[in-house]
């Protein structure tokens, strides 16, 4: 098992927060930079390769696209590679401290659990590549699709989802939601929202995420995380389902399996770490994602992205 408890040996900075990527922030190539000059990350790099079976190393620093595009290899590719970035930075001398609070963007929460020690690297690895698994898979028993409803309040968004049968999927900033449905449910939700004044961009997904299309992916995860062993994590982990601090080990199974089918509240997640007195948040893995939305809903907040070798050098 690959050792990761020099995490919790490292000093606190109670203004800070660590942020995991959730799908969609994926790039072929992604790791390939620190796995070639950082020791520690291509040591993680090869610990999820051996753990799954699989070359998932070759998938995210090759591809092809297509590959590291599927469900079941982008939610361990990104978890990976969000704690590559992590083990590098510390590595290197970036991160001296561990933080207040660790946060997680849907799938990103496995990777909070890694970071908090709540969950040793090689099972949250196979974790989140079954719920990758079990995700598609309930995408090819049941279309769905989802879409981006900007400009809008959220009262005003779930009235429309309450009328057209759609769920609200994730509220990740003032302003910007996403629904998801049946495709006929969200097409016609869509039309409500741009005649309320809103606009709407469809997204290119392979299903409704966090929304009951998803109820069978939850079983299977239910089921796959009774037999799983957290511990107490030593930083509290920010819940996507209910926006508060986790720091019992026996409250990490049932949100897991929540959040399949339950909106990533990211907006009172972020405003619950600023209101605890987080002043700086650090996004590990690929691209800007989070940090983006963060400036969004806490201007005031500083960021940090580290993700590749030049970013280590930055932040030195």
């Amino acid at each position: 098992m690959t050792d990761l408890s020099f995490l919790a040996r490292l000093p606190v900075a109670a203004d800070t927060a660590w942020l995991f990527p959730g799908q969609g922030a994926q790039a072929v190539g992604m790791g390939r930079d620190l796995a070639e000059q950082v020791p520690a990350a291509r040591a993680i790099f090869d610990a999820a390769d051996a753990a799954l079976g699989i070359s998932l190393s070759s998938i995210c620093f090759d591809g092809p696209e297509v590959d590291l595009t599927q469900t079941v290899n982008t939610q361990p590719a990104l978890v990976v590679h969000a704690i590559a970035a992590l083990v590098a930075a510390v590595e290197s001398g970036a991160i001296t401290h561990r933080p207040a609070f660790v946060a997680g963007h849907s799938l990103g929460e496995y990777a909070a659990l890694i970071a908090a020690n709540a969950v040793p690297f090689e099972d949250g690895v196979r974790l989140v590549r079954e719920r990758g698994r079990l995700m598609q898979a309930a995408c090819d028993a049941e279309r769905g699709t989802m879409a981006a409803v900007l400009g809008m309040e959220p009262d005003a968004v779930r009235a429309i989802c309450a009328e057209h049968g759609t769920a609200i999927c994730n509220i990740n900033a003032p302003g910007n939601m996403t629904i998801g449905g049946t495709v006929a449910a969200v097409e016609a939700a869509s039309a409500a929202a741009v005649a309320g004044g809103g606009k709407v961009i469809a997204l290119t997904v392979s299903g409704a995420f966090h929304t009951p299309l998803m109820q069978s992916a939850a079983d299977g995860m239910r089921a796959v995380l009774a037999e799983a062993a957290f511990a107490a994590p030593s930083v509290p982990v920010i819940s996507n389902v209910t926006s508060r601090p986790l720091t019992d080990a026996s409250a990490f199974a049932g949100e897991l399996v929540d959040q399949i089918t339950s909106p990533v509240l990211w907006v009172d997640s972020v405003r619950a770490m600023h209101a605890a007195g987080v002043t700086q948040v650090i996004e590990f893995g690929p691209g800007r994602v989070l940090t983006a939305l963060v400036k969004r809903i806490e201007r005031a907040l500083d960021t940090r992205n580290i993700g590749t070798v030049a970013d280590l050098e930055v932040t030195a």
